[in-house]
């Protein structure tokens, strides 16, 4: 009974804010309609993440194998053994804590904080970054449908669960904690939704000091390596995500360019006026007559052939 509840009050945000969203309201304050849309958007969003963690918990002895075989890629391939990273951190509690606190607070503070920025000060760069990260999810979750256990929960390779041994798990009522998924470790969308963040910053602000905010994506990374909640490849994953949203989002314009020409140029009603062909009266000629024409051959400013004075004969 909770848990469908919990779906009912899910599916239901979303949906009312979308309804009154639509224009058979009246608001005193006409964005309002744009506002709840939006809101009703995002919203929709959160419902499809949660998807994964509230349908099934998934097979965890197929994610940790998987985990396994993550790790023993990067180690072919040389790329740098999180456990070290992770243990040159753990004798710092203190930085630990801070780690754990950004995972859980900052992933969705900072997006929350980009969406309203650009809402409220870029509403013209707003549209193609929510188009953007809509996609981003929505492919992510697609990926994720494979289960992939974290770091943290293949002790055997050496890792610590650094947010349960400080109670600040976001799967366990800490900070920032949401119905989330914890076998949905391939793609990073902690590193994804960063990434977005940077980019958007970057290219619609003017501001020198935008450049700061490449510190977000780069402390992303090292935190959910320290905190062992993703491998080094699942933040290459998300990047092969950004890149696939991208081009989506790209082919999606050049789809939609014939329908938007078609939609404006639109159609003269059939008990509207008719459109004139008379170049004077679109010209603004109250008159509507022209300076020459099929039926005033010979006319001159308006006047007819036999207003002219006959010239002297030779």
């Amino acid at each position: 009974m909770g848990a469908a509840a919990a779906w009912l009050l899910s599916a239901g945000v979303p949906l009312v804010l979308l309804a009154l969203s639509l224009p058979l309201w009246h608001w005193r304050w006409p964005r309002a309609p744009l506002l709840l849309r939006e809101i009703g958007i995002i919203s929709a969003v959160f419902l499809v993440w949660q998807v994964p963690a509230r349908m099934s918990a998934g097979d965890l002895h197929a994610a940790v194998e998987r985990a396994r075989w993550i790790h023993r890629w990067e180690q072919r391939l040389r790329l740098p053994d999180e456990v070290d990273w992770q243990q040159a951190v753990l004798p710092h509690p203190w930085l630990v804590q801070a780690a754990n606190y950004y995972y859980a607070v900052m992933h969705f503070g900072a997006m929350a904080a980009l969406l309203v920025w650009l809402y409220w000060r870029h509403r013209s760069s707003y549209p193609w970054v929510r188009t953007y990260v809509v996609l981003v999810t929505v492919v992510s979750l697609v990926v994720q449908l494979v289960p992939v256990a974290p770091p943290r929960l293949v002790p055997e390779l050496g890792f610590a669960d650094t947010a349960e041994r400080y109670g600040q798990s976001v799967y366990a009522g800490g900070p920032g904690s949401v119905v989330a998924d914890e076998l949905s470790a391939i793609p990073s969308v902690h590193v994804a939704w960063a990434v977005v963040v940077a980019v958007a910053v970057i290219r619609v602000s003017r501001s020198r000091v935008r450049w700061l905010v490449l510190a977000h994506p780069l402390l992303t990374l090292a935190v959910i390596v320290v905190t062992a909640n993703h491998f080094w490849l699942d933040a290459a994953a998300s990047l092969a995500v950004l890149a696939l949203s991208a081009g989506l989002q790209w082919a999606g314009r050049v789809c939609a360019r014939p329908i938007v020409r078609a939609c404006r140029l639109t159609p003269v009603s059939a008990d509207g006026p008719a459109a004139s062909d008379d170049p004077a009266a679109e010209a603004g000629d109250p008159s509507g007559r022209r300076a020459s024409g099929s039926g005033e051959t010979g006319t001159s400013m308006g006047r007819s052939p036999t207003s002219r004075r006959p010239g002297p004969r030779g």
